[in-house]
């Protein structure tokens, strides 16, 4: 009896033994099957929403960028830069056509002028000046149909002189001066000496402009009578200056 029981406690240990075995095993079993199936599943969790916030960020971006630049290029820019060049054709246009139109609207020669302004085709006058002093300024305009040359200097006689002052050397342009119809030439008169010591002073009110031609060798057609309002004194010191195409070079000696 004692060797049947014995046997009976033996087999009970080796079946609870083999139950423990199997549930450890099943645990074992279970164990790494949750640590295998829930490794992958922070990973498969992690990366869905990072492409998903990829995704969006981008075009999210581009279409700030490309509002951001579009806004300024369909703005001012292009107004600008339209405007810009619009602005420059028209002036550039004016200041180089408009002229040479002006000019043979007004009589304009073709080619060399060599017509000499004088009486028959201009008007001369004679105005004070506050600077220098003793000085006046002698103006010539072209009132014809063609451009005349203003040439040399002018020849003045105030009353019944009989001799032609002298001119400022020093006051000789560069080139002749050449006049479209209604443009002007100027030439400075200092009528008497500042300090007194001309001889030969009179007052007169009788002015007669004559003009010298293309070879410069006495004059050449028609004098100019100038109406004074005032008698003006003149001496011995009575000097012109060449013809100038602007007054203030014509005020300088």
């Amino acid at each position: 009896m004692r060797t049947l029981r014995l046997h009976r406690t033996a087999r009970t240990s080796a079946l609870a033994t083999a139950a423990v075995l199997a549930a450890l095993s099943l645990t074992a079993c279970g164990g790494g099957d949750s640590s295998a199936a829930g490794t992958p599943a922070p990973v498969s969790d992690a990366p869905s929403p990072q492409p998903a916030n990829d995704a969006k960020a981008p075009a999210e971006q581009g279409k700030d960028a490309a509002g951001s630049t579009t806004s300024p290029d369909t703005g001012s820019a292009p107004d600008s830069a339209d405007s810009a060049p619009a602005a420059a054709t028209k002036k550039d246009s004016g200041s180089t056509h408009a002229e040479p139109a002006a000019n043979t609207s007004k009589g304009g020669d073709s080619g060399v002028v060599t017509l000499a302004c004088h009486g028959g085709n201009s008007k001369v006058t004679l105005k004070p000046v506050t600077r220098p002093l003793n000085h006046m300024l002698l103006t010539v305009t072209n009132t014809g149909s063609k451009s005349c040359n203003a040439y040399g200097y002018p020849a003045v006689r105030f009353g019944e002189a009989q001799a032609v002052p002298p001119v400022y050397e020093e006051s000789k342009p560069q080139a002749v001066v050449t006049l479209f119809p209604g443009e002007s030439a100027y030439a400075g008169v200092m009528t008497n000496s500042a300090d007194g010591s001309g001889t030969g002073g009179y007052s007169t009110k009788n002015l007669t402009v004559y003009f010298q031609g293309r070879d410069l060798s006495g004059s050449t057609g028609q004098g100019a009578k100038v109406p004074l309002s005032e008698k003006v004194y003149v001496d011995s010191t009575l000097t012109v200056t060449y013809w100038q195409a602007d007054m203030a070079d014509a005020l300088m000696y």
